[in-house]
């Protein structure tokens, strides 16, 4: 059942907007406040799917209601009642984040479509936040070890600011979980996360794949394309790989760093943006560095904050764990029954040296799971595991 707040401080008004919503549908359930202060506080105690406010109000107007709803209940769409000469001032707070308005006497029609498709907003909205939460069970860091709970403490330490982060540490150990962590428990978890593999881009491309560009910038430039850095605006980036990325898109992104703007190539016009910069790299950027393969202002700009992965042989009393995740998820995965390690079966991989870390693992574990026994042994782990 879809709950409707309605603020309108002329009864007769406030009594026809009741009337015909819970006329409408027995689907509804509506309740009605005479001001904006009254109004305000009910949104505060109570959770609504949308609210319909009259703009101009004693005690407190309708822009104020929106504007202070909005802080602590971004969710709930609001539709504005206008009556004649505040139709400026409706149109004007579709911009502070109303869903739409209203006139005064309200066209019944009108009003009954507004509101189910304001209705149907916050539902988007309420599935996208449940798919939001599924999505980020895909990029759990499972471990109990001491290397990993120091990670999570640095996580909730640093998540919550803007200082970009530098990640290190070998293939396959989960760097990009720690950037996903970073960016869903910061303040620009509802913005954008751009992912960029540096090593996969020519570097002839590089440029355009961060920047953009600007039709006729070069031979298959047809159109003008908007980069990765345009794309996360008011959310993170994520330069994976930054070790691979050539010195002329390096000095790029330092400029990005330094000045909040960019430039597509091709185009002397400068862009704007708010972006949070995180990046990876399974290099030694110091040797990197002293070699001339990387700039060392844009190391000390990156590595404001540095997270070293650890490697899974310095982590091996995870392994258990990471078994057991992995075989509950590749199960789920495949439709199949979970099938239990036995411990001789979990000692034998915790003995390994484990060169591919974390990825190597989740691929053991697949492989036993689709041709070991009914109960993973430690003759199949001798057979379909040996390294």
């Amino acid at each position: 059942m879809s709950k409707i707040l309605v603020i309108e401080d002329e009864a007769a008004i406030r009594r026809v907007l009741v009337k015909i919503l819970s006329e409408e549908s027995d689907q509804y359930q509506v309740e009605e406040a005479a001001d904006g202060v009254l109004g305000l506080g009910m949104i505060k105690k109570s959770d609504y799917d949308l609210a319909l406010c009259d703009i101009k109000m004693p005690k407190m107007d309708g822009v104020e209601v929106l504007q202070e709803a909005k802080k602590i209940k971004p969710e709930i769409p609001f539709i504005m009642i206008s009556g004649h000469g505040d139709l400026d001032t409706a149109v004007n707070t579709m911009r502070l984040g109303a869903f739409d308005y209203i006139s005064k006497p309200p066209d019944l029609n009108r009003l009954l479509t507004t509101v189910r498709n304001a209705l149907d907003k916050k539902e988007l909205i309420v599935e996208n936040k449940i798919l939001k939460r599924k999505v980020s069970k895909n990029y759990e860091m499972v471990g109990e070890s001491l290397e990993i709970s120091q990670i999570k403490d640095m996580i909730e330490k640093v998540a919550p600011t803007d200082a970009r982060v530098l990640i290190t540490g070998s293939n396959g150990t989960g760097k990009e979980l720690v950037a996903h962590w970073l960016h869903q428990k910061s303040g620009r978890d509802n913005g954008p996360f751009v992912e960029v593999n540096c090593a996969a881009i020519p570097s002839e491309l590089i440029e355009s794949e961060l920047f953009g560009h600007v039709k006729g910038a070069f031979t298959s430039a047809v159109k003008d394309r908007a980069g990765k850095f345009e794309t996360a605006n008011h959310g993170t980036i994520f330069l994976d790989e930054i070790g691979d990325m050539s010195l002329s898109a390096q000095a790029k992104v330092l400029r990005a760093l330094q000045e909040n703007k960019i430039s597509r190539v091709g185009s002397d016009k400068d862009i704007k943006v708010d972006v949070r910069v995180i990046a990876a790299t399974n290099k030694d950027l110091q040797k990197e560095i002293s070699e001339g393969k990387f700039r060392e202002d844009l190391y000390h700009r990156l590595a404001v904050i540095l997270i070293q992965v650890p490697a899974l042989n310095d982590r091996r009393d995870d392994i258990p764990i990471l078994i057991e995740h992995f075989t509950a998820k590749i199960a789920k995965e495949q439709g199949i029954a979970p099938k239990n390690f036995t411990k001789k079966a979990v000692e034998l991989l915790k003995s390994y040296d484990w060169t591919g870390n974390i990825r190597e693992l989740r691929n053991v574990v697949e492989r036993l799971i689709i041709l070991g026994g009914k109960e993973v042994s430690e003759d199949d782990v001798k057979l379909f595991a040996s390294k």
